[in-house]
């Protein structure tokens, strides 16, 4: 007698889309984009110091954006040094998912012993297959750890993924499905954590990246520059929250 394996709807849609994306990945037509990292020292020295420490994935290292200023990540240091002597760590490493952020990045962050953290994941395990339920897990634990010893942190909320235009059409549908369910696991976390402020970076690209194609950058997969700056006019007012987090429950000296 013949078993037959049911594959439930959820997982089958995710192998699709790991599928399809891996597919879109090997485009001779397109350019390779180099990772980069954002991290500086910024600002007055005699203001008062302020760490900043990044962590997660190519949404951090800015493949291709050009100023590196554009990015984001950047944009908020440089938003912090108005009024901080800022130190801008990034930890990110292009590609990672949650599981890889809370394997390596997390220790190495805690060891700066920064006053605020960003966490900039998700993306990659929509996109490959993760699990809702292990992504929430893997998530909870990174902020569980970070909040245990940072002041502040920030939660980058994943956007509308099924814009992204090197996607085959087939796979948007379902990217767009994926990173929804992503960036509501992120949410349910954040509630949980009072420390914790979670970004809103859905509205932007579902308005704005569908309009204007130059949000993109020439691998049509990352955000251009004229998409980070568009990011980091979302992690400015965030930034603002975590100052005030931050000088709330100081981290302590010595």
């Amino acid at each position: 007698m013949r078993t037959w394996r049911i594959v439930r709807p959820p997982l089958a849609a995710a192998s699709l889309l790991a599928g399809q994306l891996a597919h879109a990945a090997f485009r001779d037509d397109l350019p390779t984009l180099e990772n980069q990292d954002p991290s500086g020292v910024f600002g007055d020295p005699a203001a008062p110091p302020c760490t900043i420490v990044y962590l997660g994935d190519s949404s951090v290292t800015a493949p291709g954006v050009d100023p590196l200023d554009h990015s984001w990540a950047r944009q908020a240091a440089l938003h912090l040094a108005e009024r901080f002597h800022v130190h801008a760590h990034s930890v990110a490493v292009g590609g990672s998912k949650a599981r890889d952020v809370l394997a390596t990045q997390v220790d190495e962050a805690l060891a700066l012993e920064p006053d605020i953290a960003y966490v900039s994941v998700g993306s990659n395990d929509a996109l490959r297959g993760t699990t809702v339920p292990r992504f929430e897990d893997e998530y909870r634990q990174i902020v569980e750890r970070l909040h245990a010893e940072v002041p502040a942190i920030g939660l980058s909320g994943i956007g509308d993924l099924g814009t992204i235009p090197r996607l085959p059409e087939i796979a948007r549908g379902v990217a767009r499905i994926r990173g929804r369910a992503t960036n509501s696991a992120i949410g349910r976390i954040a509630v949980d954590f009072p420390r914790a402020i979670k970004s809103n970076a859905w509205d932007v690209m579902e308005d704005v990246f569908v309009q204007d194609p130059t949000m993109f950058a020439d691998d049509l997969f990352h955000a251009s520059a004229q998409g980070h700056l568009v990011f980091a006019q979302v992690a400015r007012p965030i930034v603002d929250r975590l100052v005030t987090i931050w000088q709330a429950n100081p981290r302590p000296v010595g």
